[in-house]
């Protein structure tokens, strides 16, 4: 990916990450049905343009940390997507050898630093990143990617804080999604809009149209180039829906049909494909979106013929192992 203006190649590359998160999230849903998955997935579809517009503004050498439902920065990010497939289903080739899970994927080498199972966590880990830059004196940047859940936790507000006051070079990246599990954000927040909190803060924020990926490329991209400066942080609310549950444990039912129907008309890949269509031609965008759709399948037919980790106890750590004859 370039900086600044995108290209048709990096518009096209964009388009096909969102496609591929999409038949990730689609083949999770049905493998979830037919009983091969374990314990909840949280699903992003209708979010793909937040993660892979972000992460594509990103330089080579910035840290990023999400949310559980990451899987759109994951596969933004550049990371392979046998080895995000075999981390989910516990396979010694997946990126954490099979011991993360779907919400703990991490990978060094790209800066993706994974999400965890702590609302709002990744809000100190990616805000104690940018310290480090700072400090080392290096022109890089943290991203935080986290939902409007986690905008109303104390260490939200205890990282933005100390990012401001310190002039840290991270980005916080808000996937408002209008419910946290169940709740509607307006029984969550009293403000319907989180940007304007960035004010009491003393740092930019703005709204932006979380389903139009080039919208998010484009603010990412402005607000971490402006922490590379030395400039501080920003805050950037972007508005999307998740059309799923929130997991793929939840009944559902909370979600009223029509607001799933309006959003659903605003889907982030529709959106990209008809302006993609119009500068490149249909035909070229079919055979992206049908060659990503065809890579996510081989995907998962290779990863889920990988082996599961062989794991050995740590004898240091076992407090019920037989002790050796004449041990206390």
């Amino acid at each position: 990916m370039t900086a600044n203006t995108p290209s048709d190649h990096d518009l096209l590359e964009m388009h096909r990450r969102m496609v591929l998160t999409r038949h990730l999230e689609e083949k999770l849903g049905e493998m979830h049905k037919a009983g091969r998955t374990r314990g909840p997935i949280h699903r992003c579809d209708g979010q793909e343009a937040v993660g892979v517009g972000a992460t594509a503004a990103m330089a080579a050498d910035d840290y990023v940390t999400t949310t559980h439902r990451g899987h759109a920065v994951y596969l933004g990010r550049g990371l392979d997507p046998r080895r995000v497939v075999a981390e989910i289903f516990g396979r010694e080739t997946g990126y954490c050898g099979g011991r993360g899970g779907h919400m703990l994927v991490g990978d060094v080498e790209t800066g993706m630093m994974g999400g965890n199972a702590i609302v709002g966590a990744s809000i100190p880990a990616a805000t104690g990143m940018a310290l480090s830059m700072q400090l080392r004196g290096e022109a890089r940047a943290a991203l935080a990617v986290f939902g409007d859940g986690a905008a109303q936790t104390g260490i939200c507000h205890e990282s933005m804080n100390i990012a401001a006051l310190w002039r840290l070079p991270v980005v916080f990246l808000l996937e408002h999604n209008a419910y946290g599990l169940t709740v509607h954000h307006s029984a969550q927040s009293s403000v319907p809009d989180l940007a304007v909190r960035a004010a009491g803060y003393g740092m930019p924020g703005e709204t932006i149209d979380g389903n139009d990926v080039l919208a998010v490329y484009g603010a990412v991209e402005a607000a971490l180039q402006r922490a590379r400066r030395g400039e501080g942080p920003s805050l950037i609310e972007a508005r999307t829906y998740r059309v799923e549950g929130f997991s793929t444990s939840d009944m559902g039912g909370y979600q009223p049909d029509a607001e799933i129907a309006e959003w659903r008309a605003r889907d982030p890949i529709l959106l990209a494909r008809a302006a993609l269509v119009d500068r490149l031609g249909a035909g070229r965008v079919e055979q992206c979106e049908t060659e990503a759709r065809a890579e996510m399948e081989a995907a998962f037919e290779a990863a889920l013929a990988d082996p599961m980790p062989a794991f050995a106890p740590h004898v240091a750590s076992a407090p019920y192992a037989a002790r050796p004859e004449g041990g206390r």
